[in-house]
């Protein structure tokens, strides 16, 4: 049964469900981006050919759009499970700030992010 006794509860609850806002709406441009990443790949390609070239890269820039995409989704789902916990701990007061899940996605997201700028580097490189 939640405790009505705290004031600060409502104050509480919709501060944590702006935060899973913010978790979904930057799962959904992490989606997007993944998916533009993926189309603009396909295009290049098909242009490419058009043109009778061989494309500079191996496709791997497709992958790294499914990678983003799939990073959005789970972004997502761990803004879902981080809301769920919340919301537990703040009825039963016994709120524990996040630890692992925001160290988690920022290493993660950080390495994707030098990852992506070194295969840029890579095509720039090998491209001409």
């Amino acid at each position: 049964m939640p405790d009505n006794s705290n004031p600060n509860r409502a104050r509480d609850h919709l501060a944590n469900e702006r935060t899973f806002l913010a978790w979904v709406r930057t799962g959904v441009a992490t989606i997007i981006f993944g998916f533009a990443i993926g189309r603009f790949s396909i295009a290049l390609r098909e242009f490419m050919k058009f043109e009778g070239r061989s494309t500079a890269t191996p496709g791997l820039t497709t992958w790294l759009g499914i990678i983003s995409t799939v990073g959005g989704v789970l972004l997502i789902l761990a803004g879902l499970r981080r809301y769920r916990i919340t919301k537990l701990q703040l009825d039963s007061n016994t709120f524990e700030p996040a630890g692992f899940v925001i160290d988690f996605v920022s290493y993660l997201l950080g390495i994707f992010g030098l990852a992506l700028a070194g295969y840029l580097a890579y095509i720039e490189i090998y491209s001409k």
